[in-house]
């Protein structure tokens, strides 16, 4: 007898939910960055990429044992997620168009594109100044 009251939990049941977080977190993350990419090619490249996410989701379900009646529960609860992202990214893209002008939103996509590329150029590159080469 259990005199603590508290109930026994096995490892498994409590890193299951953290695994399943993480992987739907990038999910969520891989998506949210295709989301922001140039829009050519986006339906073929989004439904490889929706593809490889649900089976990537399916992978950490069966690594994790989630039940089949937890997986379409969660499966649902994902779409609803991005319904309703969908819906929010709508209604910010209609307020943005409210406030600014085509014009200003042009320039405020042109730099925001800019400020990425320059962050993507920076990222993997370190600072070599310490760095002396000897010529002699």
């Amino acid at each position: 007898m259990n005199i603590s009251g508290t109930k026994k939990v096995s490892i498994r049941q409590l890193f299951a939910p953290a695994l399943l977080a993480a992987a739907l977190a990038s999910i969520t993350l891989t998506a949210h960055a295709d989301s922001h990419g140039d829009h050519e090619d986006r339906g073929a490249d989004r439904q490889r990429m929706e593809e490889r996410m649900e089976e990537r989701r399916q992978e950490v379900y069966q690594r994790a044992e989630i039940s089949a009646d937890k997986q379409a529960e969660l499966n649902a609860a994902h779409a609803e997620h991005r319904e309703a992202i969908h819906a929010l990214r709508e209604e910010h893209k209609e307020r943005v168009a409210d406030i600014l002008t085509e014009e200003e939103q042009e320039a405020l996509h042109n730099a925001m594109r800019e400020a990425h590329e320059e962050h993507r150029g920076k990222r993997g590159q370190h600072d070599n100044s310490d760095e002396r080469v000897d010529s002699e």
